[in-house]
């Protein structure tokens, strides 16, 4: 419905090709995300100037690892509908871009302070993965720590924070405590969102 609404500023002719293509790309992107991709260029191509086309062509590019678009996309959406959102993904870019600092800066920047709940998580574990790629590996495990990583939380995004900081403890060379944290995850997901059952049976191998 948001998606309609935001089409509505266009010739009826024209929102319908460009739901088609945003339908397709939906279709497409998990198993093919370089045709997803094509999908979202076209439906940017003649929808340049709303912003959930612009949104949704970032995050097919980012989903393709074309980390430059997906970055100036994002940009573009936020300029377009405002709000803090898609700071992770964004500061992620950065990461693919092999700029952890400015990933970091990003994280740290004055709209990070406006997001909460699965959101902050998120950027959270952006960052902790940025200091690592900086070898600031006890920051990263501060960074999880200080968005609020438990052994007894449930729920996706608490297993997504274990499974990060199990990653990190791993980047430590503290396997054990690795090995307990993705446990942690497991427990924290029963529907398996995360790899974290098959890297803990690597561990144990």
């Amino acid at each position: 419905m948001e998606i309609r609404r935001d089409l509505r500023s266009l010739d009826k002719a024209n929102a319908e090709i460009v739901a088609k293509h945003l339908v397709a790309a939906m279709f497409f992107v998990d198993e093919d995300p370089t045709l997803a991709l094509a999908h979202g260029r076209a439906a940017k191509n003649r929808a340049g100037r709303i912003g959930v086309v612009r949104e949704t062509l970032g995050v097919l590019a980012y989903r393709a690892a074309e980390w430059a678009e997906a970055l100036g996309e994002l940009r573009a959406a936020r300029r377009i509908s405002g709000g803090p959102g898609l700071l992770a993904m964004m500061a992620d870019c950065e990461r693919g871009l092999e700029r952890p600092q400015r990933a970091i800066e990003i994280a740290r920047g004055e709209e990070s302070r406006m997001l909460e709940g699965e959101d902050l998580v998120e950027l959270r574990i952006v960052e902790a993965g940025a200091r690592v790629d900086m070898e600031q590996l006890d920051a990263a495990l501060v960074t999880l720590q200080d968005a609020g990583v438990s052994a007894e939380a449930q729920g996706e995004s608490a297993a997504r924070l274990d499974y990060a900081y199990a990653e990190v403890l791993l980047a430590a060379g503290r396997t054990s405590e690795a090995a307990e944290w993705f446990g942690h995850a497991v427990a924290a997901d029963p529907e398996q969102n995360t790899d974290a059952e098959a890297r803990l049976a690597e561990l144990g191998d």
